[in-house]
């Protein structure tokens, strides 16, 4: 069964920094990729960055980069996500999700209807 659990998130202050951890069970990354996305209240679920472990390529929305860095330990079966200079705005509840490899990468590395398993989703709140 394929499961995705994610941690690290919690309240920070503006200017701050979290990593998300996403531990992947009952799949290998061999032909898989994971993104991260998130949803604020009242907004849609909005695509972060994803990342194809197996060659370690990454894929970021335009405007998540500079601030969210995608990376992955294979041997951990963990890809995580690093946010630093956190802005209120970025409050959210955060998702990593898995999608086959070859169905959205290149081309289409954030097509949430493609990731088929989701996890249950951490919270991060940025105080101003």
């Amino acid at each position: 069964e394929v499961q995705l659990v994610e941690s690290g998130g919690g309240v920070v202050r503006a200017g701050g920094s979290l990593r998300l951890s996403c531990a992947a069970s009952g799949f290998t990354f061999d032909d898989r990729a994971v993104g991260w996305f998130r949803q604020a209240p009242g907004k849609e679920r909005e695509g972060i960055c994803s990342i194809s472990p197996t060659d370690g390529s990454t894929y970021y929305a335009d405007s998540m980069k500079g601030r969210f860095t995608i990376s992955s330990d294979n041997a951990k079966n963990t890809v995580y996500l690093q946010m630093n200079s956190l802005k209120p705005e970025d409050t959210a509840v955060y998702y990593c999700a898995t999608a086959p490899r070859g169905l959205i990468l290149p081309r289409q590395p954030l097509a949430r209807a493609s990731f088929g398993s989701w996890g249950q989703g951490t919270q991060v709140t940025v105080s101003s």
